[in-house]
């Protein structure tokens, strides 16, 4: 099994991750994203799709775009506000959709094991868009959409989950009308 390794978050305060919370940047296109956005200044999507933010015949690809990312994320950071952790730590978190709940762990890995095919790739994606997420990483200094990865049962680790899980949430954000989101839990490392 790969190495899971805490991180410090950069995350909302309790009381304004439900306006931060957004799809993932790649499940809507620009049109949609600017619907989802609108009236939002604190969505993630001003953030992880800014051409929302620039006239519509902008090129999403464009160094405008990322320069927009910077500027968002920074008056996100002030105005939401976001706070960085103190210390490392793995994250239990929650997705609920209708009556399908999915449970994992957010920590980072190992690009070298990633490589070297001890964790799988699950889908094969386009370079233009591994480029623009390179290119997003980059110019934010920031990992801002999270890799969904699967692993084998593993007992120790199914048990902290199972366990954290149980427990009560520190933040409860919700989407929509289906979609909440729950960070469980932090597990300090």
């Amino acid at each position: 099994m790969a190495l899971i390794v805490p991180f410090r978050a950069l995350r909302p305060t309790p009381a304004s991750a439900a306006r931060v919370a957004a799809v993932p940047y790649d499940v809507v296109n620009a049109g949609e994203a600017h619907a989802l956005a609108a009236g939002n200044p604190l969505s993630f999507l001003h953030v992880s799709r800014a051409e929302i933010d620039l006239p519509a015949q902008t090129d999403p690809y464009s160094d405008a775009v990322y320069r927009k990312a910077v500027e968002n994320f920074e008056t996100l950071k002030r105005q939401a506000p976001l706070v960085e952790e103190d210390s490392p730590s793995l994250y239990v978190y929650r997705l609920k959709m209708g009556n399908h709940v999915q449970t994992g762990v957010a920590g980072t890995f190992s690009i070298d094991e990633y490589e070297r095919g001890v964790i799988k790739k699950h889908e094969h994606t386009r370079p233009d868009k591994e480029d623009d997420r390179v290119r997003h990483m980059e110019a934010l200094n920031a990992q801002t959409g999270p890799v969904l990865v699967a692993y084998p049962s593993a007992p120790a680790l199914d048990a902290l989950v199972a366990e954290a899980a149980s427990g009560p949430t520190e933040i409860d954000a919700t989407l929509d009308d289906d979609i909440l989101v729950d960070l469980v839990l932090r597990l300090h490392t």
